[in-house]
């Protein structure tokens, strides 16, 4: 049961991204980076109004906390926390320059590759071992992507480092058990909006004065920013970065979902095809959580005849 609740917010921190074009789309006019700035200036607003006005006890549990542990390891925990922070704004850096710079394909291509990127860093650098199954899941997950590229071979390179920005960020966190999560992703956002300050005034446009842009803004704040980045470092705290990454998928399969049923896009049969692959995978990668409750109910029922 404790094991669940992990799997649960994990999933629903990607299904909730996969809906994030909902939000995204009335805002095409407006520039990418625009986007950007605003969509983390607000969320570090938002995120330290609600830590001074409500969880003044929490910061100070954990900056207690923090002062008790050892000096070595005060260190891990903020190179944690502030590499935690460069690694997710370096992924919207590089997913903003991929999107408008490369090909949507390419960025696309990049939530497909996280997951086979983050389980091969999370196996060689947290040794976190895989069972046979889940290995298997990676090897269709690598198949999939395979398809996806055909005729797009040079979108590969960019996709790998966008893949591995936030591959790089799971990892790190999961290892990041020291303090609140809550605290260390506003810790993050603010050293994000840091970094972000100074292009702010060279690249960003006009002042938005349009109710519909801080309408879509909120919920790109609260829904697609806060909540999932939230949900994603508890899972994190109960299942490895590997189970983690996998969910990635779930992201994609629901953006394909509307693109096809909502959007009303083309698609082909071997998109089609992938995308069943990639479902396959992260049922195969979770097939012992997927399946233990069954499992256990059969063997109660044998045990009682």
């Amino acid at each position: 049961m404790r094991l669940n609740k992990y799997y649960s917010a994990a999933f629903l921190a990607f299904f909730m991204w996969g809906f994030f074009s909902f939000a995204l789309k009335p805002l095409h006019l407006y520039p990418s980076l625009d986007i950007l700035f605003y969509r983390v200036f607000f969320s570090v607003i938002t995120m330290v109004l609600i830590n001074v006005f409500f969880r003044k006890k929490i910061i100070s549990e954990n900056w207690n906390r923090f002062k008790q542990l050892p000096p070595k390891e005060q260190k891990k925990v903020i190179w944690l926390t502030l590499g935690g922070g460069f690694f997710l704004s370096s992924n919207w850096f590089v997913y903003i320059f991929v999107m408008n710079h490369v090909s949507v394909n390419a960025a696309s291509l990049a939530y497909l590759i996280c997951p086979i990127v983050t389980t091969v860093l999370a196996f060689f650098m947290l040794k976190e071992k895989l069972s046979s199954w889940q290995w298997v899941a990676v090897g269709i997950s690598f198949l999939s992507c395979i398809l996806l590229s055909f005729d797009h071979f040079q979108d590969i390179f960019f996709s790998l480092v966008t893949a591995a920005t936030y591959a790089l960020y799971l990892v790190s966190q999961r290892k990041n058990n020291e303090i609140d999560k809550f605290l260390g992703l506003t810790i993050q956002l603010i050293f994000t909006a840091v970094i972000l300050l100074p292009f702010y005034p060279k690249y960003s446009g006009p002042v938005p004065t349009e109710p519909i842009f801080y309408t879509c803004m909120f919920m790109i704040v609260v829904f697609f920013t806060i909540i999932p980045l939230f949900l994603n470092l508890y899972a994190l705290k109960g299942i490895n970065s590997s189970a983690v990454g996998i969910m990635i998928y779930i992201n994609p399969i629901i953006n394909f979902l509307l693109a096809v049923f909502y959007y009303q896009e083309q698609v082909h049969t071997i998109q089609l095809f992938s995308y069943f692959l990639i479902l396959l995978s992260i049922v195969v990668f979770n097939k012992e959580v997927l399946f233990k409750k069954n499992k256990n109910k059969y063997s109660t029922t044998k045990d009682a005849e």
